[in-house]
C-alpha cells in the first residue's frame, strides 16, 4: 500500500513547482468568463466579429503553444 504522506508530499511538491501557472490560468479563466460581449477584430482586409471570451481563449492558447516551443528550443540549445 502507498503511504498517505507520500501522496500528500507529491501534491505539495506539484503545487510548489506550478503555483504561478495555476494562478495565471485561474486569472485568465476569470478574465475570459467576465468578458462575454462581442468584439470586432480587423486584420488586413478581414473583419471578424466574435465573442470576446473566444478571442481571449484563442490568444491564451497561442501564447501557451509559443511558450512551449520556446522552452523546448531553450532546452535543446542548453544541452549542446
Amino acid at each position: 500500500m502507498s503511504d498517505p504522506t507520500t501522496s500528500t508530499n507529491a501534491f505539495g511538491e506539484f503545487l510548489k513547482q506550478r503555483w504561478l501557472t495555476i494562478v495565471i490560468v485561474a486569472a485568465v479563466l476569470v478574465f475570459v468568463l467576465q468578458n462575454t460581449g462581442d468584439s470586432t477584430v480587423h486584420l488586413l482586409w478581414m473583419t471578424l466579429t466574435t465573442p470576446t471570451w473566444l478571442l481571449l481563449a484563442i490568444l491564451f492558447f497561442l501564447g501557451v503553444v509559443a511558450g512551449s516551443f520556446r522552452a523546448r528550443r531553450k532546452r535543446r540549445t542548453s544541452r549542446k
